[in-house]
C-alpha cells in the first residue's frame, strides 16, 4: 500500500425515521488502518443538507461507501451517490449493507455504483481499499460484486465469515456521540457484540446473508470496550443490536459478571429467543438483571404451533411462556413481536395468535406485544415460495425504495383482516397497560371488547388517539 499519505474514506450513512447509530459503519470504518486511512463518518439523519456534508469531503476522497437498507433508505442511498458521481466521475461508490448483501449485481443497475459488498464487510472493505490505493483490479476479491472497466458485472465468491475478536475495536470517535443522546431524547448507547444466526426461520433473510453462521466478541472484550465506552461518554443504557444475543448462555453469564465485577451503573437491553430462555438457568438471569438488564425481545412470530412450525421457527409455544415467567419472577420487561398475514395463513392461525397475545399482555402491563404483517423480504424460503406462486417482487431500485416491510401488508391479507388485526393491537395494549385513573374507563372498556373478540365502532381509540397521540415510529 502507498504510505505516502492518509487516504480519506467517506462513509454515508442515509436517512430514515429512527436514529440507532449505524454500527455496520462504525465496524468497517474503524478495522481500516488509523495510519493509513482517514474515516469520515456521515449521517444523513443528522445533517441540514446530507449531498452538501458529502460533497465537502468528495474531492480528496479514495472511495465512498453507503450504507444501504430495504426501503426509503433506498431513495437517499441513490441521490447521495449520484451527487458524488457528478461532482468526481472517477469516485468509486461502494455500496453496503442488507440490501446489496441480497441484491449485490442488481444494485449495480445503478449506473453511480461502482462495488457492492455481500454479508461481513470489515475485511472486505479493508481489502477494496488497499486495491484502490494500488490502483488493482477487484478480480478475486471476495464478499463483492463490481462492475468491470468494460461495463461487466463480476460477482466473486464470498468471503467466509470472519471471527470479530480479530477485528480492530470500534472507533466511537467517528461518531457524534452526544447528537444521538439528544435525538433518542435518552444517553443510550448502541453497541452489538456478535454477528448472525445460527437458526433457520423461512421468513427472515439472515440464513441466506450468514448462512446460518454466529460469531461475538469474548465477554472480556465486551466488558472492557463497554467500561471504556462508559467512562468517556457516560451512557445509561447500553442497546445491544446484536440478532441473539443469548445465542451462548456461558457467554451472556461471562459477560453479565463482568458488568458487576466492574460495578457499571447502566441499564442494558438485548434479543432472546423463547428457547434460549427455556432453557437459560434462573442464576443466570438473575445475574444478568443484577448487571443492569432491563428488557429482552423474544420473537413469537405466531400463536399457532402449526404455522410456528411452517415457518421453521424451531421453538415451542410453550417455551414463550416458560420464558415469560422467568423474566417476570426477575422483573425484565419483554417485547414479544409477532408476524400475521403469512401466504396462505388461516383464519384460525391468525385468531391463535390473536390469544396467545392475550395471555401475555394479561400476565405483566411490561410485556409488549407489537404485531406486523408478512411482507415477502428477499432471501427467505417464504418469499421464494410466493415468487414460485407469481407474487411480483420489486424489480427496480425505485421500486425496493417504496417497499415498506413494517406498515402494511401483503396481498393474502383482506381488507376487514388488516383492520380487525389493527383495531385489535389498540385494544390489547390499552386493555392491559400500565392504569392510570383517566385510563381506567377506556381499559375496562377494551378489555371486554378483548375477552369477546368485538372491535367494530371504536369510538374509544378516536378519542384515545386525541388524548395520547400516538409515537413516531423508530
Amino acid at each position: 500500500m502507498n504510505l505516502m499519505r492518509r487516504h480519506k474514506v467517506v462513509l454515508y450513512n442515509p436517512q430514515a425515521v429512527f436514529f440507532t447509530m449505524p454500527l455496520g459503519l462504525l465496524a468497517v470504518g474503524s478495522d481500516l488502518d488509523p495510519e493509513q486511512v482517514e474515516v469520515v463518518i456521515i449521517d444523513g439523519r443528522l445533517e441540514r443538507d446530507p449531498v452538501a456534508a458529502v460533497l465537502a469531503h468528495v474531492d480528496d476522497a479514495l472511495c465512498l461507501g453507503v450504507s444501504v437498507l430495504t426501503g426509503a433508505p433506498i431513495r437517499d442511498a441513490i441521490r447521495i451517490s449520484r451527487a458524488a458521481k457528478a461532482r468526481r466521475s472517477d469516485l468509486p461508490v461502494i455500496w453496503g449493507g442488507w440490501h446489496p448483501s441480497l441484491f449485490g449485481a442488481a444494485c449495480l443497475a445503478e449506473a453511480a455504483v461502482d462495488i457492492t459488498v455481500q454479508a461481513q464487510g470489515e475485511e472486505t472493505l479493508r481489502e477494496i481499499v488497499r486495491r484502490l490505493v494500488n490502483h488493482e483490479s477487484l478480480e478475486g476479491c471476495l464478499g463483492c460484486t463490481y462492475r468491470t472497466p468494460a461495463g461487466e458485472i463480476q460477482v466473486n465468491p464470498p468471503r467466509p465469515l470472519r471471527n470479530i475478536n480479530t477485528f480492530r475495536t470500534h472507533n466511537y470517535g467517528l461518531l457524534p456521540v452526544e447528537r444521538y443522546y439528544q435525538l433518542k431524547g435518552k444517553r443510550q448507547l448502541d453497541y452489538i457484540s456478535s454477528q448472525g444466526c445460527n437458526f433457520r426461520c423461512a421468513f427472515c433473510a439472515d440464513p441466506f446473508v450468514y448462512k446460518r453462521k454466529w460469531v461475538g466478541f469474548e465477554p472480556s472484550r465486551v466488558a472492557a470496550e463497554v467500561e471504556a465506552l462508559w467512562q468517556r461518554y457516560r451512557f445509561d443504557d447500553l442497546s445491544l443490536q446484536d440478532e441473539t444475543f443469548f445465542t451462548r448462555a456461558d457467554r451472556v453469564e461471562a459477560i453479565a459478571e463482568e458488568f458487576i465485577r466492574r460495578r457499571l451503573p447502566i441499564t442494558w437491553a438485548g434479543t432472546m429467543r423463547a428457547d434460549q430462555g427455556d432453557r437459560l438457568p434462573d442464576r443466570v438471569l438473575q445475574r444478568c438483571k443484577q448487571s443492569g438488564l432491563r428488557r429482552v425481545i423474544i420473537g413469537v412470530e405466531s400463536g399457532s404451533q402449526a404455522m410456528m412450525d411452517w415457518i421453521r421457527k424451531d421453538i415451542q409455544l410453550e417455551q414463550v411462556f416458560i420464558s415469560a415467567e422467568k423474566c417476570l419472577r426477575h422483573g425484565i420487561r419483554v417485547i414479544f413481536p409477532f408476524i400475521v398475514g403469512f401466504p396462505n395463513e388461516t383464519d384460525e392461525s391468525v385468531q391463535a395468535s390473536l390469544d396467545v397475545i392475550k395471555r401475555l399482555r394479561r400476565l405483566s402491563p411490561d410485556f409488549e406485544t407489537p404485531i406486523f404483517f408478512f411482507k415477502p423480504y428477499p432471501g427467505s424460503p417464504i418469499t421464494d415460495e410466493a415468487v414460485r406462486q407469481g407474487y411480483q417482487l420489486p424489480a427496480t431500485l425505485d421500486e425496493w425504495a417504496d417497499f415498506d416491510f413494517i406498515g402494511s401488508a401483503g396481498p393474502w391479507v383482506s381488507p376487514q383482516r388488516y383492520r380487525q388485526v389493527e383495531r385489535f393491537k389498540f385494544y390489547a395494549q390499552l386493555a392491559w397497560d400500565h392504569p392510570t385513573p383517566l385510563k381506567r374507563p377506556f381499559q375496562v372498556l377494551a378489555q371486554w371488547r378483548c375477552q369477546r373478540d368485538l372491535y367494530a365502532l371504536p369510538l374509544e381509540q378516536v378519542v384515545s388517539r386525541w388524548l395520547w397521540p400516538a409515537q413516531r415510529l423508530s
